[in-house]
């Protein structure tokens, strides 16, 4: 029989790996099916810039993965079973057996319980919530008066949300809503290249503002005060799916999966996650943020580590490294900015339009090779050794050797 690999999430880790696999293991020992709830290539990255008006790539899964062997299964996820090793997925078949699981399901918005974010704002971290928000945009454009975007959260999605509507639909009221300083984060330069950006952009910015409650047309602060707005972007933080914490995997208190350093589940050893998804260590010593690079970096462990396993090779370390980020400010504008081995900001700092060339690149080389995963990759194929395949089995290999 055939050891079964599948693949929950075709994101930038999920779809990357699965490819690599197929491609690397022999079609005879294995197969790879990858779970996905949509048909395409989800550019998180870009789903501001979707939520805008502006139209992004995104690349029919079928077409990535033509000629890979992989069986893709659209369908969302509802649960996974670690003891009897299948998944249930809502799409009237059931449940789907597994042999080794990579979990990469991925983040959504985060609501942090304040009344009525799920009811009455928009978020731009799926490509249905972000087309859902355009709707609305695009309604407020149709009306005489001027319509009020209020965007409430100023890490990174929420500075290149509100810059990017700003930006390419000037017609409308933007405000940046930051429960502390704006950018705090960032180095003095790049806070103040961020200022400059939301002031030449027409943005208001309110600065040490809590948002208690979310309402159809207005948002109710922490000091009484109420914000008329017409359309709510909540961005204030990610969350990761709870199907992890139900399955009874070992996650930590915000539901990210435990990992050892080669993306294996620390309590079910047949079950790897990467991305939002998983709570990794990198060699700074602190855990990997939710971002794209995070996603590469563990991506490329677990796939190293579920080929080392099934196939006897010794497994390399992956770098697990947090450079920095790169933040849009719009289509012309943008702030590199790279950090410590303490993941604090460096002094110096990239911005304008060379910014936002070096993310247009990183954009586009994302893009690029999640959709040809085996780019540079040797296409001789690897047969499934005959090793153990989990730590107790290896533990008990290692006694019998030593007996015999």
């Amino acid at each position: 029989m055939k050891h079964r690999i599948v693949v929950l999430g075709a994101g930038y880790a999920g779809a990357y790996v699965a490819g690599n696999l197929a491609r690397r293991l022999s079609a005879a020992d294995t197969e790879v099916t990858v779970v996905n709830a949509e048909p395409v290539f989800v550019q998180r990255l870009r789903l501001h810039q979707l939520a805008s008006g502006q139209e992004i790539e995104a690349p029919q899964l079928a077409d990535v993965f033509a000629g890979t062997g992989i069986r893709l299964r659209l369908a969302r996820v509802t649960a996974v079973d670690p003891e009897r090793q299948v998944v249930a997925v809502a799409d009237g078949d059931g449940e789907l057996g597994y042999d080794t699981l990579l979990y990469t399901l991925g983040s959504t918005v985060a609501d942090h319980g304040v009344p009525g974010v799920a009811e009455h704002s928009f978020h731009v971290t799926s490509r249905p919530a972000a087309l859902r928000l355009r709707d609305r945009l695009d309604s407020l454009g149709e009306r005489s008066e001027v319509g009020s975007v209020l965007v409430v959260g100023d890490g990174l999605t929420g500075i290149e949300t509100a810059t990017e509507i700003a930006e390419s639909r000037p017609g409308l009221s933007v405000t940046l809503i930051a429960r502390g300083e704006l950018g705090a984060p960032l180095s003095t330069g790049a806070r103040t290249h961020l200022r400059h950006a939301c002031h030449r952009l027409g943005i208001t910015v309110l600065e040490h503002t809590s948002v208690e409650a979310v309402e159809a047309t207005q948002v109710l602060c922490a000091d009484g005060t109420a914000l008329a707005s017409d359309a709510t972007v909540w961005t204030a933080g990610f969350a990761v799916h709870p199907i992890a914490a139900a399955s009874g995997l070992e996650v930590t208190e915000n539901g990210r999966i435990v990992v050892d350093r080669t993306m294996r589940s620390v309590s079910h050893p047949n079950i790897y996650a990467a991305g939002d998804s998983a709570h990794a260590i990198g060699d700074n010593g602190r855990p990997l943020p939710m971002s794209c690079a995070s996603a590469g970096y563990t991506g490329m462990q677990a796939m190293q580590a579920i080929m080392g396993d099934l196939t006897g090779h010794k497994i390399p370390n992956i770098k697990l490294g947090y450079l920095g980020n790169h933040i849009s400010l719009g289509r012309r504008d943008g702030i590199l900015q790279m950090v410590d081995d303490e993941a604090q900001a460096r002094p110096k700092y990239v911005g304008g339009r060379k910014a936002a060339r070096i993310k247009s690149g990183i954009l586009k080389m994302s893009l690029w090779t999640t959709s040809h995963p085996t780019f540079g990759l040797p296409k001789r194929k690897h047969h499934l050794a005959d090793v153990p395949k989990t730590p107790a089995e290896k533990a008990a290999a290692s006694t019998e050797k030593t007996v015999a």
